[in-house]
């Protein structure tokens, strides 16, 4: 396995910098810690290339907030000066690394996506009779740093990088409590192993991705799964023999356990294609692919936000027009022709000269009971 050396100058050279500053500031160009930053960017990139030069950058403090987009997730926002040190690393390790990756994995990668998955889950879905699907669970607050680091110091060599990714590894926030027990574990390793990398983190999705790669080629080489792919820590297998899949089931959970990660005992599920199999929030059947009903009334609080936000003043036409364009392209993935005509026509938009905006809902037929379904690790749906 080749190991990559000799990364640290292109890490802190400073046209790496700038191009990452300009990265993190896409599409929050406006924000006020953003501006703070860039009303001062050189001399800001300049004390941020002395400190990785010194070896004497420290990563600032995570600003947390919880959701319910569909269950509760705690995310974490690092500070922006952060995340352009974020974006540096991983202009550098990323295209060597992600080459290690078996070429089914499609999560946070370059040309790969949902829909990528989607198509090629799909495929599959249609010509072999059993699925076996798995989901991680709690797959984040559970990535155990010291095996991460491992994985790490496998590919890379450069003695300076591997400080600047410790360093913000080591950083991490305190994550949802995982306590779980894994063969030799005494009675307070649980408490004493670190776990847990913070959703929202640029090089966090890389090392998600990173960290169940040997898993990944565990599942191709050894127990001979070629119609295997994975999407963040939903990972999926077909064959038209259902004990093959049995049986790789009990090896795969005993690979994972190496890793100090369990299947989900109640997401992950052996059945039968033709009765459809739920992935990256779309339904795919033999004949059609849905929509998940759950994500309905996601879509209708979203749609009701807007309204609201638009009323408001607080989004213009333009970038309003986009969000509901990227969405209703995500639709067109699933048949969903009748559905978006629902929802369309059933929202609307307008101006009002005292108020600001006052949204209107048009008395049309309601869409309950239409399949809906957008389900996602970290939500796959773009709206």
């Amino acid at each position: 396995m080749k190991r990559h050396g000799n990364l640290w100058p292109q890490v802190i050279a400073f046209e790496n910098l700038l191009m990452a500053s300009r990265q993190a500031q896409r599409g929050k160009r406006f924000r006020a810690n953003v501006l703070a930053f860039n009303y001062r960017l050189e001399l800001e990139l300049l004390r941020l290339q002395t400190e990785l030069k010194n070896l004497t950058y420290q990563p600032g403090a995570y600003r947390t907030f919880r959701i319910r987009d569909p269950k509760p997730r705690m995310i974490s926002a690092a500070p922006y000066r952060d995340r352009v040190v974020h974006h540096a690393l991983c202009n550098v390790i990323v295209p060597l690394l992600d080459r290690t990756l078996i070429g089914d994995t499609y999560a946070n990668r370059l040309g790969y996506g949902t829909h990528q998955a989607l198509k090629k889950f799909t495929g599959w879905a249609r010509h072999y009779r059993y699925c076996l699907q798995c989901d991680i669970q709690k797959y984040f607050p559970s990535i155990d740093h010291e095996i991460l680091k491992a994985i790490i110091h496998q590919r890379i060599k450069c003695s300076e990088t591997l400080w600047l990714i410790e360093t913000i590894i080591d950083a991490s926030n305190e994550q949802i409590p995982v306590i779980e027990y894994f063969p030799g574990d005494d009675l307070l390793t649980p408490v004493q192993r670190r776990r847990g990398l913070p959703i929202g983190n640029l090089t966090s999705q890389f090392f998600a991705n990173l960290y169940l790669s040997p898993f990944d080629h565990f599942a191709k080489r050894q127990l001979k799964l070629t119609k295997y792919l994975r999407y963040v820590d939903d990972f999926a297998a077909f064959s038209n023999d259902r004990q093959v899949l049995a049986e790789a089931r009990l090896v795969m959970e005993e690979q994972l356990a190496t890793l100090r990660l369990k299947m989900h005992p109640i997401k992950s599920q052996l059945c039968e294609t033709r009765y459809g199999v739920n992935f990256v929030g779309f339904r795919i059947l033999p004949d059609r692919i849905r929509v998940r009903n759950d994500n309905l009334q996601r879509s209708r609080r979203r749609m009701k936000a807007l309204q609201r936000q638009y009323a408001a003043g607080e989004i213009d036409l333009e970038p309003l027009t986009r969000r509901l364009q990227s969405w209703e392209a995500h639709l067109m993935h699933a048949d969903t022709h009748r559905l978006r005509r629902k929802i369309f026509d059933r929202w609307v938009f307008v101006r009002n000269q005292e108020s600001g905006v006052r949204s209107q809902e048009r008395n049309t037929e309601d869409t309950k009971g239409v399949e809906l379904e957008v389900d996602t690790y970290n939500s796959h749906e773009p709206f």
